[in-house]
């Protein structure tokens, strides 16, 4: 028998029905009977009890219509019902059973026949419910052990991206700026439903983060390019543009590693194609249009931005409206159309992103200076 009083709530139009079930079921069970369909629903709005007694030959709603409306509340449709009925034939108690009823017990019922039947639902429900809350709790393990394990992914490429920029001195705060670009760039792409297909099948913060790794093969260029405090020479360029598939052979060595690398999907395609062109006319691989997976398109227009207004040894830095006019003429040649059109109405969130990290950006900048020298 299961442990405690459970509540049961008899419906039935004959009192003299009730008065019976009743007596049969409240020594071992807390008893809640009610003359009609109506009556149950009130019942239900204080409190739900763990089994429905519930006769089906009813006036106004009978016992079909009331189980229908049962499983149609969300809350109420995992209370089990036993269907109590004078008919005995076959097609009504298939139907009972078809709208969702666990049992069917035939009237007059013995209290012993009816007391097992309540025995065998009730323990059912409580390993169902026992089963959920399992299923609850393991659903809260795997949610709490999926962030753990999305917090070090995110902070193993965080201390990736600044050994980057520890190596790079001119471009402090681009890893970050740039990050944030991309995402603002993917929100617009949401919200004005552009390239739908293609984002729908995104984990959104594998790709926001994956983005601080598009310059990972920096690490491997030499100081004497890497921080030239001056314009680069052609050979000088050919040896920087092999950033990009350093940084390719980096991560996927990385994904040799370990089977959790869904992370680094993104990080992969972004850093190998976000220096190609619409045109076809960039590195590595001469990709043009859509051949170039749509995160390399975003990020070629966050890099180019942030390159743009950002000052080098060889070039003052671009005012904003100067790079938001750079962008647009690159329309169709440097950059997807689609993604300029997206980008030029709401450039303004660009600067704001600038101006709101600024002084975040500088300290970093002053923090990382003091540990190089250190």
């Amino acid at each position: 028998m299961t442990t405690g009083r459970s509540k049961i709530i008899l419906v039935d139009d004959n009192m003299a029905n009730l008065s019976v079930g009743k007596n049969m079921l409240k020594t071992f069970h807390e008893v809640y009977p009610v003359l009609s369909a109506e009556k149950l629903f009130e019942c239900l709005e204080r409190f739900i009890p763990d089994l429905i007694l519930l006769d089906i030959e009813m006036p106004d709603m009978d016992g079909y219509e009331t189980i229908r409306r049962l499983k149609d509340v969300e809350d109420f449709a995992d209370i089990p019902v036993i269907f109590l009925t004078a008919k005995r034939d076959e097609g009504s108690e298939l139907e009972g059973l078809n709208l969702g009823a666990v049992d069917y017990v035939s009237k007059p019922f013995s209290a012993p026949l009816l007391l097992k039947r309540l025995e065998t639902q009730l323990l059912i429900a409580s390993q169902k419910k026992a089963l959920k809350r399992n299923n609850d709790d393991l659903q809260t393990t795997v949610l709490q052990k999926t962030k753990q394990v999305t917090g070090l992914q995110n902070a193993v490429l965080n201390i990736v991206a600044e050994l980057v920029e520890f190596r790079d001195s001119v471009t402090g705060g681009h890893v970050f700026r740039t990050q944030k670009y991309l995402q603002f760039l993917i929100e617009q792409l949401v919200k004005e439903n552009v390239y739908t297909k293609e984002v729908a099948g995104w984990d959104m913060d594998f790709v926001v983060s994956s983005a601080q790794l598009h310059d990972v093969g920096k690490i491997a260029i030499s100081d004497t390019i890497l921080n030239k405090p001056g314009k680069l020479t052609d050979e000088e360029f050919e040896k920087m543009k092999t950033h990009v598939l350093i940084g390719v052979d980096a991560i996927e060595r990385i994904e040799a590693t370990t089977a959790e690398h869904e992370f680094l999907h993104h990080a992969k395609i972004i850093a190998g194609t976000h220096h190609e062109k619409w045109d076809g006319s960039g590195y590595p691989f001469g990709l043009s249009g859509k051949s170039i997976p749509l995160e390399g398109r975003l990020m070629a227009v966050a890099d180019v931005y942030d390159a743009l207004i950002s000052e080098r040894p060889y070039k003052k830095a671009f005012t904003p409206a100067e790079a938001e006019d750079i962008i647009e003429a690159g329309r169709g040649v440097h950059f997807d159309p689609v993604l300029v059109d997206v980008f030029h109405p709401a450039s303004g969130r660009f600067t704001e992103i600038v101006d709101r990290y600024r002084e975040e950006t500088r300290q970093d900048c002053v923090f990382r200076q003091q540990r190089i020298a250190v």
